[in-house]
């Protein structure tokens, strides 16, 4: 019975006497004071209804009271024939035969039985190719090559040209798509095409096991055993045309063409057995002339909307063309994560595979429903081909560089780049509300200027509120995705504090829903600051710094923040984390080639790089504190105002050990000794050999990380990092200029 608990009792008492099937008994005063006295006692005894299910009357498997809007929407889908959701979020009924009151047939004893009313209506589906009519035969054809279960077909440059030449006579047939199930290969009876939220909010729920609507309106998936993706999964097959390119290693591990199409294939077959397959196209990336289209194919309708919400929309103009534009095809992600790989296929270690192939432009899922494999997927795909273009022999400042990094502009047209890592702050400051956001995660600096490659947000939701965060809490409503949440069974109110889960729960929401947002997402000016944000637990960095061009390359091939003690098991000192590009996991290419075109779009474009501390100040974690955040604020203020950009030279002094240039001065209200971390340790009583410990600490895990990428890299870049121990150095004091070029 879905109500309270507490009332269980009180409320079976009640339809005992209204669902009896007689008159309702009518008791006297002294009769009913003595039910009164009693109807405590019988709340304690919380009868199970269904137990008296016999001596209610009621032969009923469930009853709902007063249940919240949320529950009754997912009844009324699931077993109420005509229920639709509409496209603001309204549940659409249908009242059966009468859709009026009968004021002549008005009895005492009148009663309407609501589901044969229902029964009675006749149900005309509306979908069978569910997407809009004209583009049926083109969708058709495309979509014959991708699940037709053998590799794609390689077509002579005069074959696709007749193709291209045919394409609109195609279009004119309309061919009926479910007459045309057996030549695509497809053993479905429906295929939804970019369906409305509304659409697949009602499929979720009717056919997908865990998923709900929230109080706000969201609708609530589980991803299954994978609540995270699975980087060790992650293949790329060695191909002809892209193996010099690829960064191989632990971050992309080789695949032979021949186990990927043994994955292709079960993949395939597999979403041939479905009854019902969801397709997806939109592109990745806002600016017309770099943009990839993207075509995903899945059986989850909550991939679908996960994929709508994070790929740049097509216009109706451009889904037309969706096919002739995407010359010669759309990039495919074969979605069949709710089936296992064979493990004993070559390549494989585990039931899970995320593999890519770049030139064939494919992507196969295995074995996870973590849709973020999906945004990643792309991400990479970015990664790989953004750098080629427009031309691969053009300067690494003339050339398209993809960026994992927040980016928002100013009212001036004043444009800034964050970077980093979980928990650096990298959502919180550039969701600021004196300036539009162009996007929160995935960029493209361009020889033009900077442009989202996403039409969404993946925002994390653990401990999320209104009052941390009001513009992600807000966007979490109608057309949202949330993934693995907790809520209340009864009012549906979600619990971000709650990871019984996992710690990665996360909502999926268009850009849009962000009030300063800025549609399209794109700007035709180039950044003015590069901000590279690290939490540093060790207090060690100084909570602002002014990096040269080779410092730039070291911090961000290096891509440091620390894990705080205490916030997983086991650790109880802080943990430095390093991340190359501040975006390992997906990069495509070895960490320098993106370095060095950071670098050189700095340098060409006269911008400003910065070194962001907003962690400790004073001493390490337990010791020190958290950098204030008013104080993180008032700096980023003075990036974006010009103030630290015009302090003069000499009010600049280098950090022993570091090389890192830190005010000699307040900025904008900061204490100076705040500034200075030799100076806030002594501040809060903290010995100076315990700093240079720290400092020295630090400095090696610096040092034994670069050696990783220090082969790629030039000896200048080499030197911008720490060289030596800063116990040897704690006497003497470096200029900047002594072994450092200024970026700009």
């Amino acid at each position: 019975m879905a109500c309270p608990g507490h009332l269980k009792s009180s409320i079976t008492a009640s339809i005992r006497d209204q669902l009896s099937g007689g008159r309702p008994e009518v008791q006297t005063p002294s009769a009913q004071q003595h039910a009164f006295e009693n109807s405590q006692e019988f709340n304690r005894k919380r009868f199970d209804i269904m137990e008296q299910a016999e001596d209610l009357g009621l032969q009923v498997e469930e009853i709902y009271y007063n249940a919240s809007p949320a529950v009754l929407y997912e009844q009324a889908l699931k077993h109420e024939e005509g229920s639709s959701i509409t496209s603001t979020g309204a549940l659409s009924v249908t009242s059966g035969r009468k859709t009026g009151r009968s004021p002549g047939d008005k009895r005492t004893q009148a009663f309407c039985n609501h589901n044969q009313a229902l029964a009675s209506l006749a149900f005309i589906p509306i979908f069978e190719m569910a997407c809009p009519g004209h583009l049926k035969s083109s969708i058709t054809a495309s979509i014959r090559d991708q699940l037709a279960g053998g590799r794609p077909e390689v077509h002579s440059p005069s074959a696709q040209q007749h193709a291209f030449e045919n394409s609109q006579e195609f279009n004119r047939k309309r061919f009926d798509i479910m007459e045309q199930a057996e030549d695509l290969g497809l053993q479905v009876e429906e295929i939804y095409y970019n369906a409305s939220p509304a659409v697949l909010y009602e499929q979720a729920l009717k056919h997908e096991e865990g998923s709900s609507i929230t109080s706000t309106g969201a609708l609530s998936v589980t991803s299954g055993r994978k609540t995270g993706r699975s980087p060790g999964d992650k293949r790329i097959v060695e191909e002809n045309d892209s193996v010099r390119d690829i960064w191989w290693g632990k971050v992309n591990i080789k695949l032979d063409p021949t186990s990927f199409q043994i994955n292709r294939e079960r993949a395939v077959d597999y979403l041939n057995t479905r009854k019902r397959l969801y397709v997806v196209d939109g592109f990745a990336g806002w600016d017309e002339e770099y943009r990839v289209p993207i075509r995903v194919i899945t059986s989850r309708a909550y991939h679908a909307l996960f994929m709508q919400n994070m790929l740049v929309p097509p216009s109706d103009r451009e889904l037309d063309a969706f096919e002739s534009n995407a010359f010669p095809r759309p990039f495919v992600i074969f979605n069949a994560g709710c089936f296992p790989c064979n493990r004993h296929t070559q390549g494989m270690t585990s039931s899970t595979s995320v593999a890519l192939s770049l030139c064939q432009g494919e992507m196969v899922i295995l074995g996870s429903q973590y849709a973020g494999e999906m945004k990643k997927g792309v991400f990479t795909v970015m990664m790989y081909h953004m750098p080629l273009r427009p031309e691969r022999h053009l300067s690494p400042a003339e050339r398209a560089l993809p960026l994992h990094s927040s980016c928002n502009v100013g009212p001036a047209g004043d444009v800034s780049l964050f970077f980093g890592l979980s928990g650096t702050g990298k959502t919180t400051l550039s969701a600021d509300p004196a300036r539009e956001l162009i996007g929160d995660d995935e960029h493209v600096w361009t020889s033009k200027g900077v442009f989202n490659i996403e039409g969404g947000c993946y925002a994390k939701c653990i401990n999320l509120s209104k009052e941390k965060e009001p513009e992600i809490f807000q966007a979490i409503r109608f057309g949202s995705v949330l993934e693995n949440v907790v809520f209340d069974k009864w009012d549906r109110q979600v619990d971000y504090d709650d990871v019984s889960i996992t710690e990665n729960t996360r909502c999926a929401y268009p850009l849009h829903f962000i009030p300063n947002a800025r549609i399209p997402a794109k700007v035709d000016t180039h950044p003015s600051n590069v901000i590279l944000l690290t939490c540093d637990a060790f207090g060690v960095l100084p909570p602002i710094s002014k990096l040269t061009k080779e410092q730039v390359m070291y911090h961000f091939i290096s891509g440091y923040t620390a894990k705080v003690a205490g916030t997983e098991m086991g650790v109880t000192e802080p943990q430095a984390t390093f991340s190359a590009c501040f975006g390992g996991p997906f990069l495509a290419m070895h960490p320098f080639q993106y370095a060095e075109m950071l670098a050189a779009k700095l340098e060409a474009h006269r911008g400003h790089a910065w070194l962001l501390n907003t962690g400790w100040v004073g001493g390490k974690y337990g010791v020190g504190e958290r950098c204030p955040l008013k104080y993180t604020r008032q700096l980023v203020d003075a990036v974006h105002d010009g103030t630290l950009a015009n302090l003069p030279e000499d009010q600049w002094e280098a950090m022993p050990g570091f090389g890192l240039r830190m005010p000699r001065c307040s900025v904008k209200g900061v204490p100076k000794e705040l500034l200075r971390p030799e100076e806030a340790w002594a501040a809060r009583g903290q010995a100076p050999d315990d700093y240079w410990k720290a400092a020295d600490h630090l400095a090696q895990l610096f040092v034994s990380n670069f050696k990783g990428y220090a082969d790629h890299c030039s000896q200048d870049v080499v030197s911008a990092g720490p060289q030596q121990s800063s116990v040897d150095l704690k006497e003497r004091k470096f200029e900047p200029e002594a072994r450092m070029h200024p970026a700009a």
